[in-house]
Formats: structure tokens, C-alpha cells, sequence
């Protein structure tokens, strides 16, 4: 994945995922042969509204299981299961670890790949993740959409290299597990920390085990982002030692306002960054400026000002 790889919570992944084309199960047989198992990454939908679509994703997995060659397969979307506004997707984690066995060489998964016209990103009931990476040692890419239900326990995992939330929002104990976890190949964070409206309850103080850099050795890539407290994560990051070994940083789709500008301005350098992503914010134009000035070399995104609505504050993505 790099920065420029297009991650939006509209994206439904129904084209392609982890480097590779998407085929959906069950695989439409009038649309051709069914490709090889392990040249496409997986992706399975279920609706109860939709005629063209299995009432339930578990008659997915059900033709998954029974007509793939899943030794081979390495990378799954997991999209809209039945009633995932009221049901969580307990079934589905508890079916995926349960087959971690016959599923070898899965190295990316995506939970709840479904889009806001689908069901608000608020709305979508996810469940404890934590059986996925102790079922999966060698899984290196793990993104979630939704923060409703979503549980996470601290955890020890040699493989992943990049995990991404994106919740309207995240909860506290979601944020204390990622800095509560060993995660030695971890290269990419992001966080999208929501409003405390739809459960984003977590805050600063839960990032400093994260933010000490302690369990992530490698990383290189640091998320907060799409937060209500924006400058309180920015006066966290400001004194933290992980952000020594940060090639690129972001704190955009938040709150940013001059005191977060502030605090990145008076904390550890950030000079030697190659990337610092701040778009949707609200900084003055004075402050815009002193960012640009002291920060020369380095790509500063500053998109979407909002400089003439600063006393309504909002992120990008709450619901």
C-alpha cells in the first residue's frame, strides 16, 4: 500500500484488492470460466433486499469452501452481510478463524467493505477482531470499516504489515489494544478516531503505548486521523518518540485547529518527514503559513481549508 493508494469508506473493493483483480463469491458461471484461486482476491456480499445477491453470507462461504481451492487464496473482501446496521459479523470472524486452516496463504482481509449507501459507517456492526490475527500468523494487511462493536485485545503478531480502522467511531478499547500489541513488522497505522456521537470514545492518553513506539519497531507510516480532538492528538504526537522513525504522518479529515498547528510547530522536529497530511483543517491562514515556512522539504497536504468556518469544528466522516 502507499500514500496514494485510493482509500475512501466509499470504496466497496469490488474491483480490485491487494494488488489483484476481485472475483465474488459465489462466481457467476455465465460470466466465464472461474479464475484461478489464487490469481484474485475473494470478495463476498449478502443482502436480504437484493434479488441478484445470497440472502445470507454464510451460503458465501458455503460455496467458498466447498468449489475453491482455498490453499491458494490470498486475499479476501468481506463486504455487506445480512442486517449489518443490527447484527454484528460475529459468524463471519468466528468462521474465518475457524478455517484459518484451510485458508494457508491469506496475507490481506478486508472487514466490511460496504458503502455509506449501503449502511452508514456508524451504523455497520462489527465484533471482536482479535481471533483473525491469532488465527492468522502470516496476515499482513488487515482493514476494518466500522467502529460499532468493534473489540480488540492486545496481542502479539509477527507478520502484519499495515492495519487500518476506518469507524465513524473508534472505541477507547479498540486503541488501547493496538498499544497494547507487539506488532514488530507493522509498517502502517491509520486510525480514523470518529465523534463521540457514535461511539469514539477513545482518547489521547489510550495512544501512548502507540505513540512510544515501543511494539512498533518498523513503523513508518502513522494515521490519526478523521478526530473531533485533533489537537489533542497532535500535542500527543508532538512529544512522541515513534515519530523519529516516521517517514509520513497524518492528522487530516479532523478537527486541526491553530493549537494542534501550534503544538507540531513547538514539538519533536519534523523536518525529516517525507510526507505530513493535514487536509480537512481548520488552521488560519497565518497558520498555514508558518507550517509551509517551517517544514521545506516537506510534502505538506493542506487541502480543504477551513479557515472561514473555524468555530465549526467537524470531521470528515461521522456517519
Amino acid at each position: 500500500m502507499t500514500d496514494d493508494e485510493h482509500r475512501s469508506h466509499y470504496n466497496l473493493y469490488d474491483q480490485g484488492y491487494a494488488g489483484l483483480p476481485v472475483a465474488q463469491a459465489p462466481w457467476d458461471e455465465a460470466a466465464g470460466p472461474r479464475p484461478e484461486a489464487g490469481a484474485v482476491a475473494w470478495r463476498f456480499t449478502a443482502s436480504e433486499w437484493d434479488e441478484d445477491s445470497p440472502g445470507r453470507i454464510s451460503e458465501c462461504f458455503d460455496w467458498f469452501f466447498e468449489r475453491v481451492d482455498t490453499a491458494k487464496v490470498t486475499a479476501m473482501v468481506i463486504g455487506e452481510w445480512e442486517e449489518c446496521c443490527s447484527g454484528d459479523n460475529a459468524e463471519t470472524v468466528g468462521r474465518l478463524a475457524a478455517n484459518a486452516g484451510r485458508l494457508p496463504e491469506l496475507r490481506s482481509l478486508f472487514l466490511g467493505a460496504i458503502s455509506p449507501e449501503q449502511s452508514e459507517i456508524s451504523r455497520i456492526q462489527q465484533s471482536d477482531i482479535t481471533p483473525l490475527l491469532e488465527a492468522f500468523p502470516k496476515l499482513e494487511r488487515l482493514e476494518v470499516r466500522g467502529g460499532t462493536g468493534l473489540g480488540l485485545r492486545p496481542v502479539r503478531h509477527e507478520s502484519l504489515r499495515v492495519l487500518r480502522m476506518e469507524t465513524g467511531g473508534l472505541p477507547g478499547t479498540v486503541v488501547r489494544g493496538v498499544s497494547g500489541s507487539e506488532l514488530p513488522a507493522l509498517e502502517r497505522l491509520e486510525l480514523w478516531f470518529g465523534v463521540g456521537e457514535h461511539g469514539g470514545d477513545a482518547t489521547a492518553a489510550d495512544c501512548a503505548g502507540l505513540l512510544s513506539g515501543a511494539g512498533l519497531p518498523r513503523l513508518r507510516h502513522l494515521g490519526l486521523q478523521n478526530s473531533e480532538i485533533a489537537d489533542e492528538l497532535a500535542a500527543a504526537v508532538s512529544t512522541a518518540p515513534v515519530v523519529a522513525r516516521l517517514e509520513t504522518l497524518s492528522l487530516s479529515m479532523g478537527a486541526l485547529s491553530d493549537a494542534g498547528g501550534e503544538a507540531l510547530l513547538s514539538g519533536r522536529p519534523l523536518t525529516h518527514l517525507r510526507r505530513l497530511d493535514l487536509s480537512h483543517h481548520f488552521l488560519s491562514s497565518a497558520m498555514i503559513a508558518r507550517v509551509k515556512a517551517a517544514l521545506p522539504g516537506v510534502e505538506v497536504v493542506l487541502f480543504e481549508t477551513g479557515d472561514l468556518n473555524r468555530n465549526r469544528r467537524y470531521v470528515a466522516v461521522s456517519e
